[in-house]
């Protein structure tokens, strides 16, 4: 496997342009966004992005696969579409791809690069699981305690409830990887970057997990339309579960993997897992768990830099990594 290089020290040079409101992504491209696993059942998947770089002027899209489907399902469907896209605006497509959306993307250079050599111009993986997750492993591996009972489960909601195919979670475990990168490599001539983060276990992040509870709501918060039978109880007040915050869960999930496996993670993908051979390696010092990149729209304080200013921060380093892999070509 080809060694990785780091593009960090670049990444941030480019990210601190953008936020002074330096912006450097030209329109000769067409930036395609491919989400990951369940993001079908989360309707603002990459929307603030793409609504960012359309205010922009850039010509910016959302890949409509479904992301419950296998890898190779989706490695066709993603090259159906970005042939589409080539031939509707004439122009070659910047790919990057959040979680599996980064493996589907993948695949889809991998096995199809020789007919979209001409129309992908590079490709981006935001904390994918490239050499596959210990959480889908763990899942799905034979010989676990309950592990019948639980992919019985797992093939209820993914097949039956939401449609998908129990080989979405499956693609991603490590004896599955390595199977399809033995088979299908990236092609060394595509500009690549890998992006990964590492979770904050921090303890105030860790406590809000104690703090989850039921809390006791008055029978006049809730909804007229209960039944009569239900009012009396209701009258008396109702307790109802708290949404676990999405930060605590993943700072969970992120110390779990550190006791169990030693390894650093966004709180599913380790960061060991999410670099590409042969890629330009981002390595942020900032705590950022798996979700943030996608749905932190919204800063948490002006100090910090938002998912939007990050993709664009990404996408332009791999257009300058691009322009000098061309020179490069063109001097050799």
């Amino acid at each position: 496997m080809p060694l990785v290089q780091d593009g960090t020290s670049r990444f941030l040079e480019l990210l601190s342009d953008i936020r002074n409101g330096e912006h450097y992504l030209p329109s000769s491209f067409v930036y395609l966004l491919i989400p990951g696993l369940f993001s079908n059942h989360g309707p603002l998947y990459f929307v603030a992005i793409k609504r960012f770089f359309s205010k922009m002027g850039l010509a910016c899209h959302i890949a409509k696969v479904h992301s419950e489907a296998s890898v190779e399902h989706n490695a066709l469907e993603l090259k159906l579409y970005i042939e589409e896209i080539y031939w509707g605006f004439g122009k070659p497509v910047m790919l990057l791809g959040h979680s599996k959306g980064g493996i589907d993307a993948a695949a889809a250079v991998s096995i199809y690069w020789s007919d979209l050599k001409d129309k992908v111009a590079g490709l981006a993986l935001v904390q994918s699981p490239y050499g596959g997750t210990p959480i889908a492993s763990d899942i799905l591996r034979e010989g676990q305690i309950g592990d019948k009972e639980t992919r019985r489960i797992l093939e209820l909601i993914i097949c039956k409830i939401i449609k998908g195919d129990i080989r979405a979670l499956e693609d991603l475990t490590y004896e599955r990887r390595k199977e399809f990168i033995m088979k299908h490599q990236l092609p060394r001539d595509l500009p690549l970057i890998s992006f990964h983060s590492e979770a904050s276990i921090a303890p105030g992040v860790l406590a809000t997990m104690t703090q989850i509870a039921h809390a006791e709501l008055p029978w006049r918060l809730l909804p007229k339309f209960w039944t009569e039978e239900s009012h009396s109880f209701a009258e008396s007040g109702h307790q109802v579960p708290v949404l676990i915050p999405l930060s605590a869960a993943m700072a969970v999930c992120a110390l779990h993997l550190q006791l169990r496996y030693g390894e650093k993670s966004d709180g599913l993908v380790t960061c060991r897992d999410a670099e590409v051979p042969g890629s330009f390696v981002v390595r942020p010092s900032m705590k950022l768990d798996h979700a943030w990149m996608v749905y932190s729209s919204k800063k948490k304080s002006p100090s910090e830099p938002g998912a939007r200013e990050m993709s664009e921060a990404l996408l332009t380093l791999l257009v300058e990594l691009g322009n000098t892999k061309r020179e490069v070509v063109q001097v050799s």
